[in-house]
């Protein structure tokens, strides 16, 4: 079993596939994530008087919060960056979680999804194309260096 040292991951040393733990881990994350910038963006308003000198502080909320989602969105590249199917597999796992989650926060927010202009589908459907171009990537990356190391023309022994 390989061992992980993502944070947290102790309390899944229960889940033996490495993928799956990571992609639950990963789901988990972003979801905190998720969680956290929406209750920053709507549950902070005592704030206001002590930030009202900053002008754009919607636009440093959002950048903060996008910046933690890309860095959460990287675990699993980081992970299995010479594995595509396990680095999309649990991606998928992590992103499939997110989007649950998502759904059932769309229910105590009432006008979330249509506020974010995405249904909990169309989340899936761009995580799974972030994810799916990441393993493609890693992939060809993969099949062009392993290009380099061995010669393009085969060797052929005449009879």
């Amino acid at each position: 079993m390989t061992p992980s040292l993502l944070p947290g991951s102790r309390w899944f040393q229960w889940v033996h596939n490495f993928t799956l733990r990571v992609g639950v881990l990963t789901g988990l994350y972003l979801t905190a994530v998720m969680v956290t910038s929406v209750l920053a963006a709507t549950r902070l308003g005592f704030l206001d008087p002590m930030i009202a000198n900053i002008p754009d502080w919607a636009d440093i909320r959002n950048g903060v919060s996008y910046a933690a989602f890309l860095l959460v969105m990287l675990i699993p590249l980081g992970c299995f960056l010479r594995a595509p199917l396990k680095m999309f597999a649990a991606g998928m796992c992590g992103w499939a979680i997110l989007s649950v989650n998502y759904a059932l926060m769309g229910f105590y927010f009432s006008n979330l999804h249509t506020r974010l202009g995405k249904t909990p589908f169309h989340l899936l459907i761009l995580g799974a194309m972030v994810y799916g171009v990441s393993a493609v990537a890693s992939w060809v990356a993969g099949m062009v260096l392993l290009l380099r190391q061995h010669p393009i023309a085969a060797t052929r022994r005449r009879l």
